[in-house]
């Protein structure tokens, strides 16, 4: 042994804890790495219920676990979805926990446009699934609207040839929405902006448009790609204004044309849906009046040849008067006469009447009725007074006899005279339903001792065979079949059988045969 040992190879290294370790990879790779920007194939999809978003980024041969917090999400740009090839920018980090590396990923981008259009294609079947494409929801477009809402950029030549077609075709009402018309903040805007219009007050302070147009130049997908996106396409399936799209150039095509109500192929064509052209009305308005003229005149001239067509088949006004003023001559001839001798005959009846009218019979007459009334006041004291006695010495022994003692007293014995009678009803019932029930039970006996059944019992038995109950030897041989009824049953019997000797064939009264 040498005077001094070998030392342990490695006793030199020193020595980390778990934790220790797992703190040095991650300064490590966040320091090595830091912001990297890495493509792949996006896997599996969480969303998990904090707000905070996990995904997978694969290629051929490794897997590589990424992280979005809830904060982050909103500024994504591009929600990830399974099966899609994107570029996640983010920083690398590590987890002591379980000593596993990711990135926290804080903006995605779609690859390339192949990837872009398979993923238009996905969200175009899914909301044809759904029937957002189906033609029968789309509503029709306004003839001529008092405001027009348009949801574009301020900046610009889109939003210039909107106000100026519309001004050279027919001035409107134009309400303008600035949403930014491509990159991330593009498809939430204009979301906004579609349902901000629709949420304005019918008759309100601000008025809500009759009309949508949501507009945009032309570009690549990629600048497009605003109009792609899923919520843009619900809002204008949602909208319950008429909207129409014009978004790009006429070959460019969106997610937004197929949900839209009309597709514009540019902005200026959507303006020149929008309204007609004011000329060509006040044309058509000049022309109308002036065939409604035409026709009026005509209309007046017709009825005028055809009134005088009619006058000249009436009579003259001179000829139709005659009959009735000569009536009214001859009626005037009579009306003196008839009246004189009116007056002179009511003049007579007059004289008749006053004649009896002298003062002195009216002043005897009313001595004579001043006399009578004077009696009937006499007498009318007194019989008043002894009709009021007679009344109140009836009303005193009707009270005396409706007293509350007497009352009780009646209701009392009335009382006692119906226990008397519900007590001897109760014992004429109970008599009665005893004495049928004794007669009904001698019935039923009877009926047993009727009964054919009670001949079987005594070992007779009943033979029935084709159309009915046997009674004869030759019979029972015709027959098919026999069927014998005993006490305890029936027996069949099958075609063929001997029928048996010794016994003899009785009839029981009003049941059939027995033996």
């Amino acid at each position: 042994m040498d005077l001094l040992d070998d030392p342990i190879p490695g006793c030199n290294t020193p020595e980390f804890s778990v934790s220790e370790i797992a703190g040095k990879v991650k300064r490590l790779i966040e320091g090595e790495l830091g912001w990297v920007r890495i493509k792949g194939e996006v896997g599996r999809v969480v969303l998990a219920r904090s707000g905070h978003l996990y995904f997978d980024l694969k290629d051929d041969r490794n897997v590589l676990s990424c992280m979005t917090w809830k904060g982050q999400v909103p500024e994504l740009g591009t929600m990830p979805e399974e099966g899609m090839e994107v570029v996640a920018e983010g920083r690398m980090t590590a987890s002591g926990f379980q000593s596993k590396f990711s990135l926290n990923a804080q903006r995605i981008a779609i690859a390339g446009e192949g990837a872009l259009m398979a993923l238009l294609e996905k969200r175009k079947k899914a909301l044809a699934a759904e029937g957002l494409f189906d033609p029968a929801r789309k509503k029709p477009l306004p003839y001529l609207p008092d405001v027009i809402g348009v949801v574009t950029s301020l900046q610009g030549a889109v939003i210039r040839d909107i106000l100026h077609r519309l001004r050279d075709r027919f001035p409107r009402k134009v309400m303008i929405w600035p949403v930014a018309v491509q990159g991330a903040a593009c498809a939430p805007e204009v979301a906004r902006a579609i349902a901000g219009f629709n949420a304005l007050t019918p008759g309100g302070a601000m008025p809500r448009p009759d009309l949508l147009i949501v507009a945009r130049g032309g570009g690549s997908v990629e600048d497009l790609w605003g109009f792609n996106e899923e919520a843009v396409a619900r809002a204008a399936a949602a909208s319950d204004i008429p909207l129409i799209s014009a978004v790009g150039h006429e070959t460019d095509t969106t997610l937004i044309d197929f949900v839209s109500d009309q597709r514009a192929p540019t902005p200026t064509a959507a303006a020149e849906m929008a309204v007609p052209v004011r000329h060509e009305l006040l044309a058509w308005v000049e022309q109308a009046g002036a065939r409604m003229t035409s026709s009026l005149s005509t209309g007046l001239q017709r009825r005028d040849q055809r009134l005088r067509d009619l006058a000249r088949a009436l009579p003259r006004a001179d000829a139709l008067m005659d009959g009735p003023r000569q009536r009214l001559d001859r009626a005037g001839d009579r009306l003196d006469p008839a009246l004189m001798t009116g007056v002179q005959r009511r003049r007579v009846r007059l004289s008749d009447v006053s004649g009896s009218l002298r003062p002195a019979i009216l002043t005897r007459q009313l001595r004579n009725d001043r006399q009578r009334l004077a009696d009937l006041s006499a007498r009318l004291g007194p019989a008043l007074a002894r009709a009021t006695a007679t009344t109140r010495d009836r009303l005193d022994a009707r009270v005396a006899r409706f007293s509350p003692r007497l009352l009780a007293q009646d209701v009392a014995r009335e009382r006692t005279r119906l226990d008397s009678v519900v007590s001897r009803l109760q014992g004429a019932g109970h008599h009665q339903i005893a004495s049928l029930s004794e007669r009904l039970t001698s019935m039923d006996r009877l009926r047993e001792t009727l009964s054919y059944k009670a001949t079987l019992a005594r070992g007779y038995a009943v033979v029935r065979g084709g159309a009915g109950i046997v009674t004869t030897k030759a019979a029972a041989e015709a027959a098919g079949g026999l069927e014998i009824e005993f006490t305890d049953g029936r027996l069949k019997l099958g075609a063929g059988t001997p029928p048996v000797r010794g016994t003899k064939a009785k009839k029981p009264p009003e049941q059939g045969s027995l033996f």
